[in-house]
C-alpha cells in the first residue's frame, strides 16, 4: 500500500463501465497495491463520496481521481468543472481515463487542471499500466492537503 505521511493515498474510481472499473481493480491487486478504492458511475455520484453526501462516508484524503468522461448524468467534463469552482475539492488531482481520443475532450480536460489524459486503449491490455504510472507517481508527488 502506498502512503502520503503514513496514510494510503485513496483512488476514487468515475467510470460507468463495470467491466472497465474492474479490469483496473484487477490490475491493481495483481500488482499488490492494496490501496482502498471506491468505484461510482457518474460525476454526481462522485461528488458526494469526495464531499461526504449522499450516503457516501468522505473519501479520506490523501486521494487522486480516475475519471471517465462519458458518462450518464453528470459526465466526467460536467464534473470537472463542478469540482474546480468548489473551493473544498478544487484542488484535487484528477487522470482522465477513457476511450474518448476527441481533440476538444482532451483540450477541456487540460482546461480543467487534470494531471493527466490516459485513453483506455493505450493503458494496455488488462490495464496494468495504468497502476505501475500511479504507483510511480503517488512516490514522487506531493499532494495538497
Amino acid at each position: 500500500m502506498h502512503t502520503m505521511n503514513g496514510r494510503p493515498v485513496h483512488v476514487l474510481l468515475v467510470d460507468d463501465d463495470e467491466v472497465d472499473a474492474e479490469a483496473v481493480v484487477r490490475a491493481f491487486r495483481k500488482l499488490n497495491i492494496a490501496n482502498p478504492i471506491t468505484i461510482v458511475s457518474n460525476g454526481h455520484e462522485a461528488l458526494n463520496a469526495l464531499r461526504g453526501e449522499g450516503g457516501y462516508a468522505p473519501i479520506p484524503s490523501p486521494y487522486l481521481v480516475l475519471l471517465d468522461i462519458n458518462m450518464p448524468r453528470m459526465n466526467g467534463l460536467e464534473f470537472l468543472q463542478v469540482l474546480r469552482q468548489d473551493p473544498d475539492l478544487k484542488r484535487s488531482i484528477v487522470f482522465i481515463l477513457t476511450t474518448s481520443s476527441n481533440d476538444e475532450d482532451i483540450l477541456a480536460a487540460y482546461e480543467a487542471h487534470v494531471a493527466g489524459y490516459i485513453l483506455k486503449t493505450r493503458a494496455g491490455e488488462q490495464f496494468l499500466e495504468l497502476p505501475q504510472m500511479m504507483q510511480r507517481y503517488w512516490r514522487v508527488v506531493e499532494f495538497p492537503n
